[in-house]
Parts: structure tokens; C-alpha cells; sequence
């Protein structure tokens, strides 16, 4: 379904009438879950694009009311939730706006400490919520589950990157042990989409559609989706993360990274850039350990 703002400003009039003189402005974002408006000054409009983001709805407007009052960040917070319709078959919400940029791999950003001690104290903050009730995780899988599919990933890609450089990561990720202690809450997709950003800081942490209890490492792909080599070193310390969670970690960055190049090569350039970027930065780490 083409989401355009004529469709947008329709769904606000029957559903939300009080909202109707305002004005909408379409968002140019990377992401593939929702189209993104801007309502308003202060307020977003997020409607799915897939069945499978229409159910993270309901999840969001549950939880990040509760999730944001223990948070050091500012997160979106639901104002309303539209229905589906004839005009648009899924639900959907509108919620407050926050300000910031989404970051670039390689920007000036990624070479931040304080955006790496920011990134590290909200993954803090969200570890440390109760997990009573809470949801699994979008990606709350055993890490080794995703081997298959990780393989077919990287023969997909295999001209395009160090496939046998990225093999030997993958397989010492896998060689970490396994997480068998109690699930904790993560965002689940902390990447360049989903932060937002301004002078080398956090200012916000968006799209909570991934987000539930799951091993912890799952939010440390944030080290290799947001920050070069010495900002992941501080990120790495200020998040005191054993060496077995670290490796997970990286083994979750490299999965995703090469399921979303495998996918997006020639349809989405700049999921691609990011997935491409990601692989490099880990590969890159296993040639300086060969290197020492």
C-alpha cells in the first residue's frame, strides 16, 4: 500500500477530528516497519506498513508509558491509537515527536565517548526495569538458532564481503557460551534509525516494536551499529559487559547485519550501507586481533 499524506490527513479527520487543521509533513526515514508523519510541532504519526509491525502497536502503547518513567532518555509516547479501516486495514498511532538526527555509520557521532556512555546508560536503565509481565523480545532466540539462517545470509553475500573473515566471527560468537540466566528488558534494534542524536549525544530512543525481555547482548549491537573502535571501547567499559555477553553481542550485530545486507542490497541503499558498515566494523576487530 502507497501511505501518502492525502491518506494520512484522511485517517486524522474521521478518527481524530481535534487534530484535523493541523498539518502533516512526511518524515524521510530508512526504516521498513512504518511510514513516519509529522502531525503537528509536537506529535508523530506511525502507520505499519506489515502485519507483523501493525501487531508492535498495541506493545508500544502498553508498555512505553511504563518502560519511559524509568528511563534516562525521552521515548515516544503514545497519544492515541487509530483503528483499522477501510481506508487504512491496520492500527495505528500518533505520538509525541522528539528532536534529534538519526546518526550516519561513520559520522562524527559514532567517534562520540559521550554518545557511547549515553547509549550504555540506557541499556542500564532498561536492564534494570522489574520484568513482571513483560513480553519476550523480538529477538529473544537462543543466539545458536539463528546459525542457519546466518550461513545462508553470508553465502548470499559472499561477493561482497570477507566471507571467510565474517566466518570466523560468526563461529567464535558462537563458540561463546550461551545466556542462561534471567531475560531482561532490551530495545531489541538499537540502530541508526531508531536513536536520535545531536552534538555527538543522545537525545532519544525511538521505535519500540523489537523491545521486550531477551538475553542482554541483544542491545549491545548497539556498539557496532553506532560507534567506531574507541567509542565501542567506552561503551564496552561503562556497560561492564563479561567477555561471553560482549561476544554474543557481537555475534547478534553480525547475524542481523548480514540478514538485513542479504535482504535490502537492492531495495533499501542505506539499510544496506548500515548492514555493510557493521561487518566491517567487526571484521575489522578480528584482523586487529590477528594483528597483536
Amino acid at each position: 500500500m502507497i501511505i501518502e499524506p492525502t491518506l494520512v490527513r484522511g485517517l486524522i479527520a474521521a478518527q481524530f477530528p481535534h487534530w484535523a487543521d493541523l498539518p502533516v509533513e512526511a518524515v524521510v526515514a530508512s526504516g521498513t516497519a512504518n511510514a513516519i508523519y509529522r502531525l503537528g510541532a509536537d506529535m508523530a504519526v506511525r502507520l505499519p506498513r506489515t502485519e507483523g509491525s501493525a501487531a508492535d502497536v498495541a506493545t508500544e502503547h502498553r508498555w512505553l508509558p511504563r518502560l519511559a518513567e524509568q528511563l534516562p532518555f525521552p521515548v515516544p509516547l503514545p497519544l492515541a491509537q487509530g483503528a483499522p479501516d477501510k481506508v487504512f486495514p491496520r492500527p495505528w498511532s500518533v505520538c509525541t515527536w522528539l528532536d534529534g538526527t538519526n546518526p550516519s555509520p561513520g559520522d562524527a557521532c559514532s567517534s562520540s565517548d559521550l554518545l557511547a556512555a549515553d547509549l550504555a546508560e540506557f541499556v542500564l536503565a532498561l536492564r534494570r526495569i522489574a520484568p513482571e509481565d513483560a513480553p519476550p523480545a523480538y529477538r529473544s532466540e537462543p543466539l545458536a538458532s539463528r546459525d542457519q539462517a546466518t550461513r545462508e545470509a553470508l553465502a548470499t553475500v559472499a561477493g561482497i564481503v570477507d566471507a571467510e573473515a565474517v566466518a570466523a566471527a560468526w563461529k567464535e560468537s558462537l563458540c561463546a557460551p550461551p545466556f542462561t540466566a534471567t531475560p531482561v528488558w532490551v530495545h531489541g534494534d538499537l540502530q541508526p534509525g531508531n536513536v536520535l542524536v545531536a552534538d555527538g549525544r543522545l537525545t532519544a530512543v525511538i521505535d519500540f516494536g523489537c523491545t521486550g525481555l531477551a538475553d542482554p547482548a541483544v542491545d549491545l549491537i548497539a556498539a557496532w551499529y553506532l560507534l567506531t573502535a574507541g567509542a565501542r571501547e567506552t561503551f564496552h567499559e561503562a556497560i561492564a559487559a563479561d567477555d561471553a555477553t560482549w561476544t554474543r553481542g557481537r555475534g547478534w550485530a553480525l547475524s542481523i547485519a548480514l540478514l538485513e545486507l542479504a535482504h535490502y542490497r537492492e531495495t533499501n541503499p542505506v539499510m544496506a550501507r548500515i548492514a555493510a558498515q557493521v561487518i566491517g566494523e567487526i571484521v575489522g576487530e578480528g584482523q586487529g586481533k590477528a594483528g597483536r
